[in-house]
Formats: C-alpha cells, sequence, structure tokens
C-alpha cells in the first residue's frame, strides 16, 4: 500500500521556473509607481506568498494605496507585457503522468491568483493532471493551512495520506499547519539549509527525483 494518496504540488519553483520573470515583473512594477525597488533577493524570498501578503513583506513602509498600485501593475506585467521566459522543469509533464498511472491523485496550492494558474495550465496543458487547485486569492496564503484544507476536503484524503512538495519554507510550514508532511526540493528558490530547518521529510535536487522518491 502506498504511504500517500494524494500529492498536492507548489507551481512557481516547484512544477515551474519562473523565478526570473517574477523578479522582473516586481522590478518593473516598482518602477512604473515610482518607488524603490527592494532588489532582487528580497523579491525571491517571497515568492509562493500570495501577492499581497508579498507586499506586506517587501513594502512594509508604503501606504495601502500605493502596494494596490504595485499590484495592478505587476499583474499586467506579468499576463500581459513581460515576455521573461518560462517553462516547466525538466521532466515535469513525464513525471506527473507517471504519479498518476503509479496511482496518485495530483493537486495544486499555489501563491499564484486563479487567473494566472489558469493561465499557465492552460499553456503548459496540464490541466488534466490536477484534481483539485487551489489559488491564494481564493483561500489564505501560505503558510496559512487552508488551501490544504481545502483540497483535502475536496479529494475526502485525510491529512495523514497526503504530502505537499514545495520549494520554499512557506510550503514545507503550510503542510505542517494542516498535520500534513512535506517533501523540499531544493532546486528552486530557497536554500536547502533553509528548507531543511523546517524538517520536510526529504529534501531532493530535481524533478526526477521527485519522481523516485514516490516511486
Amino acid at each position: 500500500m502506498m504511504r500517500y494518496e494524494l500529492i498536492i504540488f507548489d507551481w512557481d519553483g516547484t512544477l515551474m521556473d519562473s523565478e526570473n520573470k517574477i523578479v522582473r515583473c516586481f522590478e518593473k512594477s516598482a518602477a512604473d509607481v515610482g518607488i524603490a525597488y527592494p532588489g532582487d533577493a528580497a523579491v525571491r524570498n517571497i515568492i509562493g506568498l500570495g501577492l499581497k501578503e508579498s507586499l506586506d513583506v517587501l513594502l512594509p513602509d508604503e501606504s495601502q494605496s500605493v502596494r494596490e498600485q504595485v499590484v495592478e501593475r505587476y499583474r499586467v506585467h506579468f499576463l500581459e507585457q513581460d515576455d521573461t521566459e518560462m517553462s516547466l522543469f525538466d521532466g515535469v509533464e513525464a513525471g506527473l503522468d507517471a504519479l498518476i498511472s503509479d496511482g496518485y491523485q495530483l493537486a495544486v496550492a499555489t501563491g499564484k491568483a486563479r487567473r494566472g494558474l489558469a493561465r499557465v495550465l492552460s499553456e503548459t496543458g496540464l490541466e488534466d493532471r490536477f484534481s483539485v487547485t487551489r489559488c491564494s486569492d481564493e483561500a489564505v496564503s501560505k503558510p496559512h493551512p487552508r488551501m490544504v484544507h481545502d483540497i483535502l476536503e475536496k479529494t475526502g484524503i485525510s491529512a495523514s495520506r497526503a504530502i505537499v512538495v514545495g520549494d520554499t519554507v512557506y510550503d514545507i510550514q503550510m503542510a505542517h499547519n494542516a498535520d500534513a508532511d512535506a517533501l523540499a526540493v531544493c532546486y528552486g528558490v530557497h536554500e536547502r539549509e533553509r528548507l531543511i530547518a523546517e524538517r520536510p521529510v526529504d529534501c531532493v535536487v530535481d524533478f526526477e527525483a521527485v519522481i523516485d522518491w514516490f516511486s
């Protein structure tokens, strides 16, 4: 019998290499609004959080009005204007198919808004791989467990039979807050040492290792 029935994937930094696009869109948004850009490292640190929560961390001294302007400009750049390339990590499509063939149910819990996730799912052709997807704008941002709770409720699978796979401490914390396990991947935005400190069940180096881990 498999240890887990349900694998809940993060998206950015776990399934898709979108780090550079996120960073560039934040940089352009800050320039549009006329505020100081907090820097690439600061933006990489908040990847995985919802957009509102990201700005709470990145721009703590700016007004709500300014933050709303940044959100608006970020969405325009990300969805319409910025052409920074994004691609799935090597082995993702075949790996997801292998997991499904092995009997796993797959889901996504992401800091993306629904509009953004719907777009990348359509562009990559991966919509039908996932039984349930949840976004931060329809639940609560990581590390709150709401997205995991919603997915468990939809699938009818218990937390003890589910595992979250992600590249940030927010993914691991979300899993633990939902009483689920977490598998860390260290090819995304947060460093291995930082991930290990959050006590995932393991930390793997690439997506092929993710698939091997569940085999």
